[in-house]
């Protein structure tokens, strides 16, 4: 009978942090199982795979390698200055200090303020797990390795997977200037799946639940121009075009600038609100003239789909979603449809090549069509 090959697991110190060393002969079912079940790292200046201390358990390991090796872990029942680590608490993002520049490179970019704040909070906490290490120090296959372990114990979904990739990225090629193939992390492989929607009659009865004038204005033209939730809050009077019939976004994703459809059925109700409720610059106000806040918008639809009996989850951006899932099915051309939400990369005056007045002129909002059919 072959005897089982062992596993023996020390504490030590791998640039200035507390793990686990994870010691044994060659062996590639073994390293197959390291690579496959847990967040262990090759140390080739130790020469051995390890695991941070923060982030090992003996009884998971236990349990991926019971059946393939026998695992002394008698070292690990010692106390020593490395177990330290394990009860240590978690330090506030608000003690750690950026890399001179960061904060500044993206607003010099322009980045919006969301954007900021969320990449902030994930190179503060990049930087933290790398606690003691300078940033500069700290190897690809480490990031890999770091974002691996998110993905394995915090279940971080594929777009938190990006923004934590980006705000890493960022550091190493926007404010060290480091070339693009220097630094390069496994992104996620995007699922191919269509968006949550809701469908026309579901879009008619949150529509008619709203009996408040702004609210339904605002829910109305959130629909009915696909627009995003930090779009509508950042409309201005001035971009409501109604001779035309277009409305301006200004700085959308990205930022781009771009015109959607104005809706008829929007209009009305956008004329009537502007004369009862005179807002001063915004198109939509909040308490003292301030812009409208992402959070009320949410409560407002989540009010009106309660109230129209509608029992899924609704979110502002579904509603983005529905405008452009309506408008396929009514036939309107796909590349056009693509413009109007602002998903071609390119410059303003190449999204008004695309969608001319003409273009626009053959574009009915959806909302139109249902309200029509439905008479």
């Amino acid at each position: 009978m072959a005897t089982k090959p062992k596993i023996r697991l020390i504490y030590g110190k791998h640039y200035q942090r507390d793990v686990v060393e994870i010691i044994f002969e060659y062996n590639q079912a073994i390293i197959n199982r390291l690579k496959e079940k847990t967040t262990s790292t090759w140390s080739r200046s130790k020469g051995s795979w390890y695991i941070s201390v923060s982030e090992f358990r003996l009884n998971d390991f236990f349990e991926v390698f019971k059946d393939l090796a026998y695992i002394d872990y008698t070292c690990l029942q010692k106390k020593t200055a490395h177990t330290v680590g394990l009860e240590k608490p978690a330090k506030k993002l608000s003690d750690i200090n950026l890399p001179n520049g960061y904060i500044e490179k993206l607003e010099q970019k322009r980045y919006s303020p969301n954007t900021i704040k969320v990449y902030v909070k994930y190179f503060k906490e990049f930087i933290n797990h790398f606690e003691g290490l300078n940033p500069e120090s700290i190897s690809k296959e480490e990031i890999n390795a770091y974002i691996l372990e998110l993905i394995r114990k915090k279940n971080i979904s594929k777009s938190q997977q990006n923004q934590r990739i980006n705000s890493i990225k960022f550091y190493y090629e926007k404010v060290l200037g480091l070339d693009k193939e220097y630094y390069q992390i496994d992104r996620p492989r995007k699922d191919k799946v269509l968006p949550d929607v809701v469908s026309e009659k579901e879009t008619l009865l949150i529509l008619n639940a709203l009996d408040n004038l702004k609210h339904k204005a605002i829910i109305t033209t959130i629909y009915s121009a696909g627009l995003r939730r930090s779009e509508l809050i950042n409309l201005r009077k001035t971009d409501i075009d109604f001779d035309k019939m277009i409305i301006f976004i200004r700085g959308g994703k990205g930022p781009k600038d771009r015109i959607s459809v104005l809706s008829e059925a929007t209009a009305s109700i956008m004329k009537i609100y502007l004369k009862q409720y005179k807002p001063n610059y915004w198109m939509f106000e909040g308490p003292n003239r301030t812009q409208y806040s992402p959070s009320s918008i949410r409560n407002i639809l989540n009010k009106a789909v309660s109230k129209a009996g509608i029992t899924k989850k609704v979110t502002p951006h579904m509603l983005r979603h529905s405008f452009a899932t309506h408008l396929l099915e009514q036939g309107v051309d796909i590349r056009y449809i693509q413009t109007l939400l602002g998903h071609e990369s390119s410059k303003t005056t190449e999204i008004y090549t695309h969608v001319s007045k003409r273009s626009l002129a053959k574009i009915r909002s959806p909302l139109d069509r249902i309200l029509e059919d439905n008479k």
